[in-house]
C-alpha cells in the first residue's frame, strides 16, 4: 500500500470495530486510538481484539484531554484520521494535527439526525431511507462538511441489527471509492444542505425507552420494536408475566371501525387467534414475545400457555 493509503483509525465501540476490520482491506492503519478496557469489563472488546487480531498499534485515551495530550508527542505521521463509532469529544488541535484532517463517517445523511445513535432513530422515525455521511469532523456535532454522501432505502420490516450491518458495509465501500480520492487530491467538501434534508437529531438510548406506551400509536411501537431489538429491548406485561416484545405488526382494519375498542393497553386474543394489545391508534399484534425466564417464543405458544390469564 502507498503512503498516501496510511491512515489512522479513531474507535471504540462494536461499530467501529467491523469498520476497522474492513478498512485494513485496502488501507494502511499507521495505529487505532480508542477507549481503553474498563478494569471491570468481562469478555470481548471489539476494537482492541481486532486490532490485536491484525497486530496494529494501539494508543487508549478516556477522554478529549487524553486525547489532546496524545497528540502533543507528535506519535502519528499519517495527513489523515478516520473516525467511526469512537465515543469521544475531539478537540481542535486534534484535529488540526492531520494536514487533511479527520474523515467522520457517520451513519445518517446528513445533517439529518445528527448525534448518537442515526441508526436507530431512523428506524423510530419511520423514514424511508437512510444512508452514509463522510464528514470533514469539526467541533461542533456533527456539522462538518461533507465529502460524500449515499443514500440507503429501508426496507419496511429491518430491525436495528440489521440495519446497522448494512450500512458499515456501505460505509465501507464509500471510504473505499472516496478516501484515496480526497488524500490524494483534496477537494473542497461541501455544506451539508446540498443533501437537501433537514437538521435532526437523535440521542444515546435509556433502558426507559424499551417500556412499551400503549397511548402511542400502534405503528409507532411497531417501530420501536424493530428498533430497540438489541438494546434496550421492548418490553411490558402481559397476562402478568414480565414479557420482552421481540416482532409485532399493526393491524389492518377489514372494514372502517371493524376493531373491538378496548382500555388502552389492554391485551387480547383476537377472532383470528392473534395476541392483540388496543393502542392509542389501531391494533398491535405480538408476533413473538419472550416472557421472563423463557425462551422466546410466538405469540400463539404464548397464548396457549397463558391466554386464561388474558
Amino acid at each position: 500500500m502507498s503512503h498516501e493509503s496510511r491512515i489512522v483509525f479513531f474507535g471504540s465501540g462494536p461499530v467501529a470495530a467491523k469498520s476497522l476490520e474492513l478498512l485494513a482491506q485496502n488501507f494502511e492503519i499507521e495505529a487505532v486510538v480508542t477507549k481503553p478496557k474498563p478494569a471491570h469489563h468481562r469478555g470481548n472488546f471489539p476494537v482492541l481484539d481486532v486490532a490485536e487480531t491484525l497486530k496494529l498499534p494501539v494508543h487508549t485515551v478516556s477522554n478529549k484531554t487524553e486525547l489532546s495530550t496524545l497528540m502533543l508527542n507528535k506519535p502519528f505521521t499519517s495527513t489523515t484520521g478516520v473516525l467511526i463509532d469512537f465515543g469521544i469529544i475531539v478537540a481542535q488541535d486534534t484535529i488540526d494535527y492531520f494536514p487533511k484532517g479527520i474523515v467522520n463517517s457517520h451513519f445518517s445523511v446528513l445533517p439529518d439526525l445528527r448525534g448518537a445513535d442515526p441508526i436507530t432513530f431512523a428506524i423510530l422515525s419511520g423514514q424511508k431511507t437512510t444512508g452514509v455521511s463522510l464528514m470533514l469532523l469539526v467541533e461542533a456535532m456533527d456539522e462538518g462538511p461533507l465529502l460524500s454522501f449515499g443514500e440507503y432505502e429501508l426496507p419496511a420490516d429491518i430491525t436495528a441489527p440489521v440495519l446497522t450491518e448494512r450500512l458499515i458495509n456501505f460505509s465501507n465501500e464509500l471510504l473505499k471509492s472516496e478516501l484515496p480520492r480526497y488524500m490524494n487530491e483534496p477537494s473542497k467538501p461541501a455544506d451539508q444542505n446540498i443533501t437537501g434534508r433537514t437538521v435532526s437529531y437523535s440521542r444515546k438510548l435509556m433502558k426507559e425507552d424499551g417500556r412499551l406506551d400503549f397511548t402511542k400509536p400502534a405503528a409507532v411501537l411497531e417501530r420501536e420494536i424493530r428498533g430497540y431489538i438489541e438494546w434496550p429491548k421492548s418490553y411490558t406485561v402481559i397476562a402478568d408475566k414480565d414479557v420482552i416484545v421481540t416482532k409485532a405488526h399493526v393491524a389492518e382494519p377489514r372494514t372502517e371501525n371493524s376493531e373491538p375498542r378496548n382500555e388502552i393497553g389492554e391485551g387480547f386474543k383476537t377472532a383470528d387467534g392473534e395476541l392483540a394489545i388496543q393502542t392509542a391508534d389501531g391494533l398491535l399484534i405480538i408476533d413473538s414475545l419472550k416472557p421472563g425466564g423463557k425462551k422466546e417464543m410466538t405469540a400463539k405458544e404464548f397464548l396457549s400457555g397463558y391466554g386464561k390469564d388474558i
